[in-house]
Order: C-alpha cells, then structure tokens, then sequence
C-alpha cells in the first residue's frame, strides 16, 4: 500500500505517505489513492482531524520523474490518448490531490519529517497547519526541471503564506529552505526535534479536537472562504451568518455552563 491509515485516538488519524524507498515520490497509485481518502474523509463522521507525514527519511520528493508505469491508460480518463493529452491529464491528476487536501472539511496538520519539495510543498501549502523536523527541507523544484515553478497550486499558495517576496525568491531560485528559515519565514508555525514531532502533531490535533464539532467546522471553512473575500464586508457577512448559526447550536450555552461548573465542556454533536 502506497499510503498507511492509523486511527491515533477517537477522532484523529494519521495519514502516512509510504513510499519511502523513492522519498514518498508521488506516482499514478500514491496520487490516486491519497485523493481518494482526502475526498471520502468529507463523509466521514467519526474522523475530525487529520495528521499527514511520511514515511522514512522524506516528507514527499514531488512528482516521481522515474516512475515506470507513467503512460496513457495508468490513470483514469486517458486509455488510448495520445502524450499531449495524456500530460495534461496527469497533471490535473496531481492538483487534484491539492485540492482534495485544501478541500478537506477536516483540519490537515502537516507533520513534515523530511524533504518536502516540488509536489511535496504543494501538499504541505494545501494543509492547514504545517510543523517541521529540525532535518525537514522545502523547495519550489519544478524550475530545476526546466518547468515553472507555479505549479499544482504553489503560486496561489505560497505567497499567502510567506508573503509575495519570500515566495518569489524561492520560486525563481528553486533553493532550498531549510526548518528554522521556514519557521521565520511563517511556512511552518514550528520546528521540532524528529523525535517530537509525532507527538507535537498529536499535541495539536487534541487541540483542536477540544473545541466543538461545529466551530473546527466553520472556522475552517470561513477561514479558506475569506482569504479570498473581496473585502471586509464580505468577510464580516459571512462571519455573521456563521455565528448566528452557531448560536442555535446550543454550544455557546454548554461552554458558560461548563465555565459555571468548572469543567470541560460536552459539545453536542452536529
């Protein structure tokens, strides 16, 4: 299997990229299996955060260049198509991927262990959280390869994260970045020993999992929503909407109740 499912605890699951003998490389099967469970994770009640890492020494190496089975007919769609068609499938093959991810209606934490390059950035930019390893690395490869470094969602990504200068540069250099300019360039919000960085993603994830089902909810999806408002007033409209809604929820009530009692709140289920 080319990814490895483990339930942690109630309600979070690790996601683990194994191909580690190739970096976690993406090819046709990787790629496709991991969309499949992004997009069927949307259906799934039980699960309310995710951690994505990789297995082995790397995070994910990109796109797998020396994939054998790259050919018409290895992915849906492209049985009998000529190469032009063919390319142009996969690589709406692979975006797919980061938009199953940035897509997901769970909370992504990125634990990057490793490289993270190429297709790998774009995964960890697709999440909503990224932690690194001391040893992780990132880097916008596809100019190395003689393409353009917007690619699979990095151009829109990245400079909302680290901001249009630090983007550019990484992009139009190809270098490397390694954990602790990552972490004072914002692209990840911390950097752990290798160790620790099972259990600082866990830390995170119960974290998370403190708060009710419906405020991770919304605050996620007003969050992706919003970056792209037009302007205040639209974000506000949408912010208003969302706490009204969550007035009816009956959360507001149980978090003053739990206060009055002193203990943790029981949320109630959507």
């Amino acid at each position: 299997m080319t990814v490895l499912q483990n339930k942690i605890e109630d309600g979070i699951l690790e996601i683990r990229l194994n191909r580690p003998e190739r970096l976690n490389a993406l090819n046709e099967t990787l790629t496709g299996e991991l969309t499949h469970i992004f997009r069927e994770l949307n259906l799934n009640r039980e699960i309310r955060v995710v951690v994505l890492t990789g297995e082995g020494k790397g995070f994910c190496a990109g796109a797998d260049l020396q994939s054998s089975t790259s050919a018409p007919g290895s992915i849906p769609g492209t049985e009998g198509m000529g190469q032009l068609g063919y390319v142009y499938k996969y690589q709406e093959y692979l975006a797919d991927l980061m938009l199953a991810i940035h897509e997901c209606d769970k909370p992504v934490i990125a634990a990057i262990n490793g490289a993270a390059v190429g297709g790998g950035l774009a995964i960890a930019l697709a999440s909503d959280i990224r932690i690194a390893a001391e040893k992780a690395k990132f880097g916008a490869a596809f100019i190395k390869i003689g393409l353009s470094s917007c690619d699979v969602g990095t151009s829109y990504l990245l400079p909302r994260v680290v901001g249009v200068s630090a983007a550019t540069e990484m992009m139009l250099t190809g270098r490397n970045v390694g954990a602790e300019e990552a972490l004072q360039m914002q692209l990840v919000s911390r950097v752990v020993a290798p160790s620790e960085l099972a259990s600082s993603a866990l830390e995170l994830a119960r974290a998370i999992m403190a708060n009710s089902e419906y405020g991770v909810w919304m605050t996620k999806k007003g969050l992706r929503t919003n970056l792209d408002a037009p302007s205040l007033r639209h974000a506000m409209e949408l912010e208003n909407r969302t706490q009204v809604l969550g007035y009816f929820s009956g959360c507001m009530e149980e978090a003053m109740q739990a206060f009055q009692e002193g203990r943790a709140p029981r949320w109630n289920k959507l």
